[in-house]
């Protein structure tokens, strides 16, 4: 079960619009194939409700609706009403799962606990309403006052209940722990249906989920990008993967291609970028970045994994910097249709290592120009030139700019306004391709950086991300004005796809 619009939205800053809430469901159930995904709590605002009833209206065209669930309470039925306008089906009803929450949250006794949950499940069931039931804090329920969890379950077994969901809600539990707590409780229920929650406050999510996985428990609570309070759920993407590669006779339905396509939107709508180095989803982890490594993928693949790149729609990459060696320039220069002899080879190799140990950014897209600069190779030059500029913004006027540019010798002039110097850049260019039925990549991502620590007249690094087809590439610009140093990052991706 995917989590990521309930308890994924708990992550800090985070609030998905009731259109991005549907957008991320079909994406969810559609392209990914969850089995399920737990979309929202009850009570919580008017979105959530608006956002559960589109939920549900679309769910209903595809038979999804018993696929769709919704956190609800113990408050003398009130979730249970606000479920029946909505239309959801399911409810996920938050019990305690340790007496230390009951007594000292709830301040009630364990019957009267009991009753109100059975109450809560009787109007459920005379609704039409599928009842799972989540033991919160059920982890330290099972170290400090395991009694009390029996109890617990021993009067749930006696109720109309489909699943019940155990989670680590404070993330405490380690992977030997899991593997005790897990088993004892579905040795002693082999009859009921038992869910694993877990959180990654300790960075073991993944390994408790595989080992709840081990000891044959029958539903797993994932989330896109390990999304999720405090240190954030289990990962789905990385929990798929380990499942697949390392639990036999396990299978799941998830689509593995979608799992990064996915990743990116959600990091999209809720703003939480993905770490570079996340496993499976991460900018850097199908990039070699040591020149030794690039050198063992020519020679039997030495250095591969299981976790090959085209598995989950993606392409290794090889980066460049101080590590890198011969092996690492040849792969891009052979992504890019160049070829050098040793000897010229040898210079752009110790140039880019020069660079590396300034720190300085290095792709494959500045190879040309560092070939032009180290050999002044006329494989390089520069076919598109940005030969004059003027920006223009003036409050209260729509910024303008008025761009020259030269085409393998032919100069073109437009000029354009947009909703900043750079959109009236770009919208300049455009019509300049236009004229010349050229095509121009999308722009994808832009982002800003200035060194940590600098003051107002810094240099900016604009590193901006574009599309062209199914391919993306990035180029970046270095000037200490944040327009002009874009507009350098686009004049390369100009000679990039001329």
């Amino acid at each position: 079960m995917d989590t990521t619009l309930r308890d994924g939205e708990q992550t800090s800053g985070v609030s998905f619009s009731v259109s991005e809430k549907l957008t991320l469901s079909k994406l969810l159930l559609c392209e990914l194939n969850v089995d399920r995904i737990e979309v929202a709590s009850a009570r919580v605002s008017d979105g959530e409700f608006d956002a559960v009833k589109e939920i549900i209206d679309w769910s209903k065209e595809s038979d999804f609706e018993k696929r769709i669930e919704v956190l609800t309470f113990l408050d003398n039925g009130t979730s249970i009403e606000w479920l029946l306008k909505s239309g959801a089906r399911v409810q996920n009803l938050l019990t305690k799962g340790s007496l230390n929450h009951l007594k000292h949250q709830l301040k009630q006794t364990p019957e009267e606990h009991f009753k109100n949950i059975e109450e809560n499940i009787k109007k459920a069931e005379e609704n039409s309403i599928i009842s799972n039931i989540y033991l919160e804090d059920w982890s330290n329920g099972m170290r400090d006052s395991k009694e009390y969890v029996i109890e617990l379950l021993n009067f749930i077994s006696s109720l109309n209940i489909k699943r019940v969901l155990l989670p680590d809600t404070l993330g405490i539990l380690s992977p030997i722990q899991t593997n005790s707590y897990v088993s004892e409780i579905i040795n002693k229920y082999p009859n009921q249906v038992f869910d694993f929650h877990g959180h990654n406050d300790y960075d073991l999510s993944v390994a408790n989920a595989m080992e709840a996985v081990n000891c044959g428990i029958n539903g797993l609570h994932l989330t896109v990008n390990g999304m999720g309070e405090r240190a954030g759920n289990a990962p789905l993407a990385s929990v798929v993967s380990v499942i697949n590669d390392f639990i036999p006779n396990v299978t799941t339905n998830i689509n593995e291609k979608a799992l990064y396509k996915v990743g990116q939107i959600v990091s999209t709508f809720s703003g939480i970028r993905i770490p570079a180095n996340k496993p499976i989803t991460g900018g850097n982890v199908f990039t070699q970045t040591a020149g030794i490594h690039a050198d063992g993928d020519s020679k039997k693949n030495l250095y591969h994994n299981n976790l090959i790149p085209e598995r989950f729609g993606r392409k290794r990459k090889y980066a460049l910097g101080k590590t890198s060696g011969k092996a690492n320039i040849k792969k891009n220069l052979e992504e890019l249709g160049l070829k050098l002899n040793d000897s010229d080879l040898i210079k752009v190799t110790k140039r880019i290592i020069e660079l590396g140990d300034k720190k300085q950014s290095v792709t494959s897209y500045d190879l040309p120009y560092i070939i032009s600069d180290v050999i002044g190779s006329n494989n390089s030059r520069k076919k598109i030139v940005v030969k004059s500029y003027v920006l223009t913004h003036a409050k209260g006027l729509n910024p303008t700019t008025s761009v020259s540019l030269e085409i393998d010798g032919d100069i073109i002039e437009e000029n354009a306004s947009g909703d900043g110097q750079f959109d009236g850049f770009m919208n300049a260019i455009k019509k300049i391709y236009k004229q010349k039925k050229m095509k121009l990549p999308y722009l994808i991502d832009y982002a800003v950086h200035i060194p940590p620590g600098s003051n107002s007249d810094a240099l900016c690094e604009t590193t901006i991300t574009w599309k062209l087809g199914n391919e993306e590439f990035i180029t970046r610009g270095l000037d200490s004005d944040q327009t002009v140093s874009a507009i350098i990052a686009t004049e390369k991706m100009l000679n990039n796809n001329f």
